[in-house]
């Protein structure tokens, strides 16, 4: 298996092989160890491969980077989701461009039987704050999981009413597990992998660029039943996901707003078009979708293993100092270390994703 996943991701990595080829190739060859045994020929003749795809795919020797990927991953508990596992998101596999490759990590399952992400703008009005904190609540009552991109705003409403009413919710990233943007939403991913999880299809060390974005919608839109639209401008990237949802047949609704308000102009303008339906309340969700109102029960994943991973030097020397003293200030862990300011926050935000460290208000950190 940990050669078959080395070609997995290998796959992701090749140059003018997309996702939308590699299942091309999966169809064919059965799986990723078999496309790279293939001989030239062999995948030549599949249909949108070619000459010069089947070059590259044979001359493809890169695997270092990969083998550090999968030691990552093996660290911190990050779970690689191939499209042909049986854990990958289903309804994932629906859309035509779905990611070969994704990379999790958290406690829910990523095939709840109800999914809806809600989306909106960076700067929601005290009335998007209200509706979203009253559409979470009422969608969680229903057993549903909300999923949304852990950016600021609606998205941040989203993710934190989840967790105050318990219910599971899941992040979207934009870049690779090994960071979390933007900086200051860090300990509520912490907080998220215990009651959700994290979702991405880059590897690490992927920085949160603005051709990623885009990306990440799709995965937003694809693993969701509904997509809910709360106040977005026109050229809001809510309508970027609205858009998606909509031509992978996935219904949408938006929450109408004032007509002189550009906060609500992008959502006034997709129910104008057809394109989304008018929501009033959660109530209209489960009436359209069909699930009335009995509450789904949610299916937790299984818990990763309580066993602390492997930690570099620095995250052994500020373990080291919690265990004289299991609440520290940040500065202490500065003074007492004598490492670089980045080599504790480093040290300190990996030790919290593995959930030996959790995050107090006043730059105070506890072990757990």
């Amino acid at each position: 298996m940990p050669q078959e996943l080395m070609y997995q991701i290998a796959l992701t990595r090749i140059p003018l092989i997309g996702d939308v080829i590699i299942k091309k190739l999966l169809e064919h060859f059965g799986s990723a160890g078999n496309i790279f045994k293939a001989k030239k020929y062999e995948l030549e003749r599949i249909e949108t491969v070619g000459a010069v795809r089947a070059a590259a795919l044979c001359s493809y020797r890169d695997f270092g980077p990969i083998e550090k990927e999968m030691a990552f991953m093996e660290k911190y508990r990050i779970q690689p989701l191939f499209c042909t596992d049986p854990a990958y998101p289903q309804r994932l596999l629906h859309c035509y461009d779905n990611p070969a490759m994704l990379y999790y990590k958290g406690n829910a399952t990523l095939n709840p039987p109800r999914i809806v992400n809600i989306v909106g703008t960076r700067n929601p009005s005290a009335y998007g704050r209200a509706i979203t904190e009253m559409m979470v609540k009422e969608l969680a009552a229903a057993g549903i999981t909300i999923v949304s991109g852990l950016a600021y705003g609606i998205d941040l409403i989203a993710h934190k009413t989840a967790l105050k009413v318990h219910t599971p919710t899941i992040g979207v990233l934009a870049h690779g597990l090994d960071r979390i943007y933007p900086p200051a939403h860090k300990q509520l991913a912490v907080e998220m992998l215990e009651q959700g999880g994290l979702l991405t299809d880059f590897m690490s060390q992927t920085q949160p660029d603005r051709q990623n974005f885009p990306k990440r919608n799709r995965i937003v839109a694809g693993i969701s039943d509904a997509t809910i639209v709360i106040e977005s401008g026109i050229r809001g990237g809510s309508l970027i996901t609205a858009d998606l949802a909509n031509g992978y047949n996935r219904d949408v609704f938006c929450v109408p707003g004032r007509l002189e308000d550009p906060q609500s102009a992008g959502c006034n303008y997709l129910i104008r078009q057809n394109k989304a339906m008018l929501l009033t309340g959660a109530s209209d969700v489960l009436e359209l979708m069909g699930w009335g109102n009995a509450p789904a029960a949610h299916s937790p994943a299984n818990k990763p293993p309580a066993l602390f991973p492997d930690l570099s030097p620095d995250e052994q020397l500020i373990l080291t100092l919690f265990r004289e003293k299991s609440r520290r200030h940040l500065e202490e862990l500065y003074l007492q270390s004598h490492l670089s300011g980045s080599q504790v926050a480093t040290a300190v935000f990996n030790l919290e994703m593995q959930s030996v460290l959790r995050s107090l208000p006043g730059q105070l950190y506890e072990l757990i």
